[in-house]
């Protein structure tokens, strides 16, 4: 066992090794000292008090300003009011019948102050707060006054702490972590980076690295110290998804070359348009991949709207002309069936392979899903398993075990977000050999993200909208500060459809829930197609914050009032597939005026007459899903409108990412935006933003020198020494990172 994997009970004690694990997943000296601090303040520098969230821990540096101490009435005890400032907004702490504190809180005294922010009368309040008096007249707790004896005259680490385990007191432990390292000569901690990549790179030694991470003295120690540790994080990550795609080039795979004059052929000589010059490049790609002897991994991503779903079917079709099955995976039935709509109707008697009428070049089309009824679903699964279909499209019931395919060639994944791992590696194994795979996603992803979550992928980008595509104008309604900009909102509904065209109307959430499932934030997601991203800026609503619209109780509404008259109508994933089906396929045929949905629209829906969007309690959806949302409408030759109803005030954070959606149509500007306000979460694990990252110190935003400089160093080490046998300290760090579920994904990614 190396220093850095004693167990912390054996350095701090049993209690507070507890508090450590229990609240921070801390369990070993290793955990402890890479545990970095977010950020540092200096002694007189204070922190900014207005940008706090609702329910987060916090750590503040302020000034107090009033202290104040309040009897209960009618009955026993008092409350302590304390005011803090940073000079230009305020925040109290309340203390509940520990008027003692006087003595140590007094008007004047600066210190650190670290608790949940909660919200009290509309006013952001710690209630209870930790906290550690830097003046030096004043004396806190025993622990943190001898802690602020140890953070004079240095930068102050602020760390990422909980309710039980404030800032200062992990910042004792890591000292005594540190020290205990350095008794030791920081024996068995290892060097993962290799000494002429250090060399070559200027880089410090590590020891010395997580020495002055936590104990800078200043600016430019703490500078150098993450300059070394983001190289750590970017080398060792771009080392994993190098010997990924070493392993998947030594995959056997067999080639898949369309035939002159075969089925993509006839089905290119009968599209009614050009392919764009990205359609073009991108196909062409593709088509190059699929001829070789290795397993094509490639992520196609673009804008909405581009023409993915056509490149994927061109794609399909020349794997069909090799004597090959393709399967499209789809995340919800309504867009499974609707991709087999479009298909089936863009291929024409193409798609009728060997039923009458069917074209001699022609394959099947088939569509497999849950809740089909069993002779269709059987039916289905028999042209697969003989080869009869050479195109099959369907949703999570493609990877049933009984489900069989006759020489599967290519696996496309829409939307690959929203599968699992096992889900995807389920389907792929149904091959004799590993078929190609090709991953879709509609949401723009920065290049160094798709290095880094999709490291191991070739990528492909369309960012080209087909000719006759219309401008999308994109408005925000603040519906309490002006609900005549509502009311208007209406009315352009009406004009709409006057004019011959249709809208949606976007809500979060169903309205059949249990009563206490209402409010979002408390709710757990739940099938994808009905889920919303609860982004909503708590801290300018507060607790006080209603529950979210519902798409049955505003149908509803609608219909009785300012669209009455109108042909109204309902979708969401809880209704029958065949009611969802036929709800579609009314829609699509302008039997339906306005379709009142949850984001089980949000990909893949195509109908051209639809010009209007309204998506109510906007502000609850993240910035890539409104984009995507909004990609409905102006499919069409009519412009669309985008309005974004929101209930929050225009200085909230929330109405800044309405307005930065409103302000640009560009998809990768907007995703940038997006992971910056959700986190970039776990890049490589199955978890999705917003939940705690596996990058402490490099940023898949702002890093892109060292992420594309240490995935050229990566593959050079990789191809010199593919086992890592002469470097061990790596290999040593590579296991860290790939845990059992990370190794997993790896592994069937």
């Amino acid at each position: 066992m190396g220093a850095l994997d004693e167990p912390l009970t054996k350095l701090v004690g049993d209690r507070t090794a507890k508090v450590l694990a229990d609240s921070l997943k801390l369990r070993t000296v290793g955990d402890l000292v890479h545990h970095y601090p977010r950020r540092y303040v200096e002694r007189g520098q204070l922190t900014s008090l207005e940008e706090l969230e609702i329910d987060e821990h916090v750590t503040v540096l302020a000034r107090i300003e009033k202290v104040t101490l309040i009897p209960f009435r009618g009955r026993k005890g008092d409350r302590l009011e304390v005011v803090v400032t940073d000079g230009r907004s305020r925040l109290s702490l309340v203390f509940f019948n520990q008027g003692w504190r006087q003595k140590d809180l007094k008007a004047g005294a600066q210190g650190l102050f670290a608790g949940k922010v909660g919200v009290f009368n509309r006013s952001r309040q710690l209630v209870s707060p930790d906290y550690q008096l830097l003046d030096e007249d004043a004396t806190a707790s025993t622990e943190a006054g001898e802690a602020a004896k140890q953070f004079a005259g240095r930068l102050i680490p602020v760390y990422g702490a909980s309710a039980q385990m404030p800032s200062w007191k992990i910042s004792l432990c890591v000292d005594m972590a540190l020290d205990s390292l350095e008794k030791t000569g920081w024996e068995g901690v290892g060097e993962p980076l290799p000494a002429e990549l250090r060399e070559r790179h200027d880089l410090i030694p590590l020891p010395e690295a997580l020495e002055l991470i936590h104990r800078p003295r200043s600016q430019a120690d703490r500078e150098r110290a993450q300059s070394r540790l983001r190289w750590d994080e970017a080398f060792v990550l771009q080392v994993a998804l190098a010997q990924r795609r070493a392993a998947d080039s030594a995959l056997p795979a067999k080639p898949r070359r369309a035939r002159e004059g075969g089925l993509l052929d006839a089905f290119d000589a009968r599209l009614p348009f050009t392919l764009t010059e990205g359609q073009q490049k991108v196909s062409a790609e593709i088509a190059a991949d699929l001829a070789t002897e290795h397993p094509m991994h490639r992520l196609l991503q673009g804008e909405v709207g581009s023409g993915k779903t056509l490149v994927a079917l061109r794609a399909m079709l020349a794997v069909v002309d090799a004597g090959g099955q393709a399967v499209l995976l789809a995340p919800t039935e309504v867009l499974a069936q609707q991709h087999h709509r479009s298909i089936v109707e863009m291929m024409g008697d193409l798609a009728e392979g060997g039923m009458l009428g069917g074209s001699d070049l022609g394959t099947r089309v088939v569509l497999l899903t849950g809740s089909m009824g069993v002779p269709a679903r059987r039916q289905a699964m028999l042209d697969m398993a003989c080869g009869d279909a050479g195109i099959a499209i369907g949703t999570h019931a493609l990877i049933e075990d009984k489900v069989q395919f006759q020489d599967l060639g290519l696996v496309v994944v829409d939307e690959q977000h929203r599968f699992g791992v096992e889900q995807r590696d389920a389907l792929r194994a149904k091959g004799e050999q590993p078929p190609h795979l090709l991953v879709m996603t509609a949401t723009p992803i920065p290049r160094t993200v798709a290095m880094t979550v999709f490291g191991d992928l070739e990528t492909s980008v369309l960012d080209q909208l087909p000719a006759g595509r219309s401008p999308i104008s994109t408005h925000v309604v603040p519906a309490l500060e002006k609900p005549n900009f509502l009311t208007r909102a209406w009315e352009r509904v009406r004009e709409e459809v006057g004019k011959g065209h249709q809208a949606y109307v976007v809500c979060p959430r169903i309205g059949d829930e249990e009563p206490e499932a209402a409010n979002a934030s408390k709710k757990k997601r739940k099938a994808p197609e009905d889920a919303f991203e609860e982004v909503a800026d708590a801290g300018a609503a507060g607790d006080e914050r209603r529950p979210p619209l519902s798409v049955v109780e505003t149908a509803d509404m609608l219909a009785k009032g300012p669209l009455s008259g109108l042909r109204v109508e309902i979708l969401h994933g809880r209704l029958a597939p065949e009611a969802k089906d036929e709800v579609m396929r009314r829609f699509s045929a302008g039997e339906v005026d306005v379709l009142v949905a949850t984001t089980v629209i949000e990909v893949g829906v195509n109908v051209p007459n639809s010009t209007a969007m309204v998506i109510m309690d906007a502000d609850r959806f993240g910035v890539s899903q409104l984009h995507q949302l909004r990609g409905r409408v102006g499919r069409g030759s009519a412009p669309g409108l985008c309005l974004l109803v929101s209930d929050m005030p225009a200085a909230g954070a929330a109405r800044a990412r309405l307005d930065a959606v409103a302000g640009t149509l560009d998809g990768f500007e907007l995703s940038r935006i997006d992971l910056e306000q959700r986190r970039e979460g776990d890049v490589l694990g199955q978890a999705q933003s917003g939940v705690k990252s596996s990058l402490k110190v490099l940023s898949v935003l702002e890093d892109e020198e060292v992420i594309l400089t240490a995935r050229t160093e990566a593959a050079r080490l990789v191809a010199e020494d593919p086992e890592l046998a002469a470097h061990p300290d790596l290999r040593t760090a590579l296991d860290a990172l790939l845990d059992e579920d990370r190794a997993a994904y790896m592994e069937k990614g």
